[in-house]
This record gives C-alpha cells, sequence and structure tokens, in this order.
C-alpha cells in the first residue's frame, strides 16, 4: 500500500474547507483516509492552515509521497525543508 499525502475537500457548497489527510494511493479524493493530519481553511482573511508536525513527520519517515498541491501549502509554512532531499 502506497500512503500519499494529501487534500481532501469537506464543507458545504462554495464554501470549501480542506482536511491535509494520509491516504492509500488509491482511494478516492473524499474517501477513506489513515489520518488527518490538519486543515487549511482558504475562506478566511487570511487563509488558515494548520498542520500536526509530528503526525506529519511520521508519516514522511513512513515514506509517503506527498501530492503537489499539499507539498505547496507546506512549504509556504516552511515544514519541507527536513524532507525535501526524500520527496
Amino acid at each position: 500500500m502506497a500512503v500519499r499525502i494529501r487534500m481532501t475537500r469537506m464543507g458545504s457548497k462554495k464554501r470549501p474547507f480542506y482536511r491535509l489527510v494520509a491516504a492509500d494511493s488509491e482511494a478516492p479524493r473524499d474517501g477513506k483516509f489513515l489520518e488527518i493530519l490538519g486543515y487549511y481553511d482558504p475562506m478566511k482573511d487570511p487563509a488558515v492552515l494548520k498542520i500536526h508536525e509530528d503526525k506529519l513527520n511520521y508519516w514522511l519517515e513512513k515514506g509517503a509521497s506527498v501530492s503537489d498541491s499539499a507539498k505547496t501549502l507546506l512549504k509556504k509554512e516552511g515544514m519541507m525543508q527536513s524532507h525535501s532531499a526524500t520527496n
């Protein structure tokens, strides 16, 4: 099972809210996931990004790959520096 760190969409219509999750790479976008790693709320001003760093580091050490959109958010927060060489 290949694990991927990605975002899953929550919230109502026209009010998106995203969770950052560790999920099986073959699972659907809003389907089953292994663990919630944080959330991203783009509707607030400024946008809110809350990450559980210990959970994120655990999955990155286990070899989880990161989706492009999740990687962009994590780089913006400066959380991909230590793992940039491995991913």
